[in-house]
């Protein structure tokens, strides 16, 4: 039986001799935000939001965890200052293509906004991808500072403009009638 010609044997493609010479928008950044974009669609869909977000929630704390020990060897201390922990988060975030800046920041709170997602177009509609920028803000924070709560107040994924990002850094509310999640540290650094 004969094989089919491929669809560009004829008409448009016609004449390309290489796969490599081909124009396709694939390179390493964009295949990796598309492999975490289907994880949590795939999460998603299986077993819910709540547990989607649980699932990239550890990936997150891990993901922080060496983030931090990454500022922390460079700057050559043992733990960030409140300042340095919101420099860090901007830092962070500016170094995988995101564009978060400080709104406020006081000794109860680092208010964070943000125009440009890192995971880009992939994060629309998959707010368990806002997990990771959860859990790697609220794991730096606590690990430097004991405590942070933080809430996701707007997302680019739920179709925000923006995303506002509140880093809750003392337990100054009662955690059942708020949002957000809670990270703890070493409670002798604790406020």
């Amino acid at each position: 039986m004969p094989v089919p010609l491929p669809p560009w044997s004829e008409g448009e493609g016609a004449g390309v001799e290489q796969v490599s010479d081909v124009e396709i928008p694939l390179d390493r950044d964009v295949f990796l935000r598309t492999l975490v974009r289907e994880l949590a669609t795939s999460l998603e869909s299986v077993i819910g939001l709540e547990e989607a977000s649980g699932y990239v929630s550890l990936v997150g704390q891990a993901v922080g965890t060496q983030i931090d020990e990454m500022y922390l060897r460079a700057l050559g201390v043992d733990r960030l200052t409140d300042e340095q922990v919101a420099e860090a988060l901007v830092d962070l975030k500016r170094r995988i293509n995101g564009d978060f800046y400080v709104i406020e920041h006081d000794e109860k709170k680092i208010v964070l906004g943000n125009r440009v997602c890192p995971f880009a177009e992939k994060v629309v509609g998959r707010e368990s991808m806002c997990m990771m920028t959860s859990n790697v803000f609220g794991t730096i924070a606590a690990r430097n500072l004991g405590y942070a709560r933080v809430e996701l107040q707007e997302t680019i994924a739920r179709g925000d403009a923006g995303c506002r990002v509140v880093v809750h850094l003392a337990p100054d509310v009662d955690v059942e009638t708020v949002s957000g999640r809670e990270y703890f540290g070493d409670p002798a650094v604790a406020p």
